[in-house]
């Protein structure tokens, strides 16, 4: 059991504790909420987009698509959240920073409207290094996967 008598496995995290964990911000922050977070196992990261995405404008504007750059990113801070909220990384002066990226497929396009749901799961850790494998679906239907890793870095001067 977790705090407020939750399991594991329903556990939310809201999008004031994403602001709390993750450093990313607009433009570029791009999970809104997460849940079934199981500690140093796995997670369900959540992002709704929407017509108002900075990059649409561009991509395309004729018939708008999230660049698939952006869904594994998307993937990548999913894994991040799921770091940070298992090992209880202060952001304050650690970052979790993306390694390497494997086996990406696209399947299907995200669109304006579109929620993705992103599961993340340890696929292997070892110290402050993790390695994922990752699912990305838009309406129960596979959008686009990757296995990927992420390390914990120590901040030596933060940017002011």
């Amino acid at each position: 059991m977790t705090e407020a008598g939750e399991t594991e496995a329903n556990v939310t995290i809201d999008y004031a504790e994403v602001m709390r964990r993750l450093p990313h911000r607009y433009p570029f922050l791009l999970v809104d909420k997460a849940e079934a977070f199981v500690p140093g196992t796995s997670i369900t990261g959540i992002k709704n987009v929407t017509h108002n995405e900075p990059f649409f404008p561009g991509h395309f504007p004729i018939d708008p698509v999230m660049p698939g750059v952006l869904i594994v990113e998307a993937m990548a801070q999913t894994g991040a959240l799921l770091m940070s909220k298992t090992m209880d990384v202060a952001v304050a002066d650690k970052v979790i920073m993306f390694m390497s990226i494997d086996g990406v497929r696209f399947r299907k396009p995200a669109r304006p409207g579109d929620q993705l749901r992103m599961n993340v799961i340890v696929t292997r850790a070892r110290g402050d290094a993790y390695k994922f494998r990752g699912e990305t679906f838009i309406d129960g239907k596979l959008a686009a996967e990757a296995e990927f890793m992420a390390m914990v870095v120590t901040v030596d001067q933060p940017a002011s």
